[in-house]
């Protein structure tokens, strides 16, 4: 059985080559000797070569390069860089995580990988002046939700909005709400519970971020109702998909494809047109989120037909234009 000095000796090679190698960086014997001298651990050099064979016979996948000093690195961590990356940059689009979990979370994913490769992560990202939610709970409601999903629990909890001077404010006279959580969704980097309202008596959705104390309690789920289907409930709320879908005809510059792709999806119909247009045919709800989404490209894309739908988009635009609001 190896001594505790030798489990010792083995468990610091392993943090060294993790820590401070990669495919770009090494450690020679006589490197990792002077590391563990420096941590008050002895070692020599045949050791040390031992050390190394038996993590990789334990599957710890090291390299070494033959020469006259033979190098050591790390093969291969948890994650790639390129993994990382793409994690940290979901973490900072995500607006439902605060600044301050936003920037622990990084540490903690640049510790996944070499000393050299956390500060190549570091340097390529750019820390964008996104909205960020303030709820320093939200790590606490997700995983209190997703627990009471799984146990098929009902949950408590408060829910805010903000006023006119930015501060918090109650929903339901402060009274919590009680919900039985049926799934969760990220949508338009925010995050939602979906379930049964006790207050409501329907199936709604709340922003995990504007719940606060959050709570499981001993009350069975509500069952959801016969034939409810979480994703259909999403595109229904989220994506301008209902029951009562319209097959709809937009006009559209040529440089918005992109856009109608990415909310139609690749298998939209689609028929070029000259001078710069093409049509879409899309299948949605007419209801303001689709409304909402045609007007954001300021004329880019036209409601052709049907007619009703064309003159309910118009009429919206009207009210919007010509209700002034309070004026200064």
């Amino acid at each position: 059985m190896a001594s505790a000095d030798t489990k010792s000796r083995i468990i610091n090679i392993y943090r060294l080559l993790l820590a401070e190698t990669d495919a770009e960086h090494y450690m020679t014997v006589n490197q990792i000797i002077e590391r563990l001298e420096k941590k008050g651990i002895s070692a020599y050099r045949k050791t040390v070569i031992a050390d190394i064979e038996q993590l990789i016979e334990s599957g710890i996948d090291i390299k070494c390069i033959k020469s006259t000093q033979n190098r050591y690195y790390m093969n291969s961590g948890l994650f790639s860089i390129a993994e990382l990356k793409l994690l940290v940059d979901a973490v900072e689009a995500a607006q439902f995580i605060t600044e301050k979990k936003s920037e622990a979370l990084i540490k903690k994913l640049s510790s996944l990988t070499s000393t050299h490769n956390s500060e190549k992560l570091c340097r390529t990202i750019v820390l964008a002046q996104r909205a960020k939610s303030d709820n320093e709970e939200i790590f606490e409601n997700i995983d209190r939700c997703h627990e009471a999903i799984n146990r098929g629990k009902q949950i408590k909890f408060l829910y805010f909005d903000y006023n006119e001077d930015k501060h918090r404010v109650l929903r339901n006279y402060g009274e919590e709400y009680a919900l039985s959580p049926y799934c969760m969704t990220w949508e338009d980097a925010k995050y939602y519970v979906i379930g049964y309202s006790v207050k409501h008596k329907k199936i709604i959705t709340f922003r995990v971020d504007r719940m606060n104390e959050v709570r499981i309690t001993d009350d069975m789920c509500m069952p959801a109702p016969k034939g409810f289907n979480a994703a259909d409930y999403v595109n229904k709320v989220f994506r301008m998909f209902d029951d009562k879908m319209v097959t709809v005809t937009l006009k559209c510059r040529n440089e918005l494809m992109k856009a109608v792709i990415d909310r139609f999806g690749l298998d939209v119909q689609t028929e070029p047109k000259r001078n710069g247009y093409f049509y879409a045919k899309v299948e949605v709800s007419a209801s303001r989120t689709f409304y909402g989404w045609v007007f954001q490209f300021n004329g880019g894309i036209d409601i052709v037909k049907p007619q009703r739908i064309r003159n309910e988009y118009m009429e919206m635009g009207k009210r919007i234009f010509d209700d002034e609001g309070e004026k200064p």
